[in-house]
């Protein structure tokens, strides 16, 4: 008759276990969700204002150097245009590293969603999802 009281014993330990767990793994998804939504949410904006500062600097580039053909000017505008166009591939650089940063962080959100799912079902595969 005592192994039923094992059982049971062991049963609810692994429930409080589970329950644990679970509640752990619930923290931190709550945890980092609304930081890596934040960052993600920033970095789309920034990346947003490359593309408006690349063109601008473009519009910019493309009048100065229309400027300068035309008119004689008193200033050498081609140096100015270089400057430019060296801000220009920097601005086009930051925009690539932004969109590196934001790729890899929605793979480290969709990673720790699935690893969430798949911990909540091997830890209770009888409990539904």
């Amino acid at each position: 008759m005592a192994e039923p009281k094992v059982d049971q014993q062991f049963s609810e330990e692994t429930r409080i276990n589970y329950d644990t767990k679970e509640a752990i793994t619930d923290g931190i998804i709550d945890l980092l969700k609304p930081s890596v939504v934040e960052i993600d949410d920033r970095v789309r904006t920034v990346r947003e204002s490359q593309v408006e500062l690349r063109q601008q600097i473009d519009s910019l580039a493309a009048d100065l150097h229309v400027i300068s053909e035309n008119q004689q000017v008193p200033v050498d505008l081609e140096s100015y245009v270089k400057k430019l166009n060296n801000s220009r591939r920097r601005v086009m650089l930051v925009n690539n590293i932004l969109q590196n940063v934001q790729e890899r962080l929605n793979k480290l959100y969709s990673n720790v969603s699935k690893e969430t799912a798949r911990r909540k079902a091997t830890l209770d595969p009888g409990r539904p999802k």
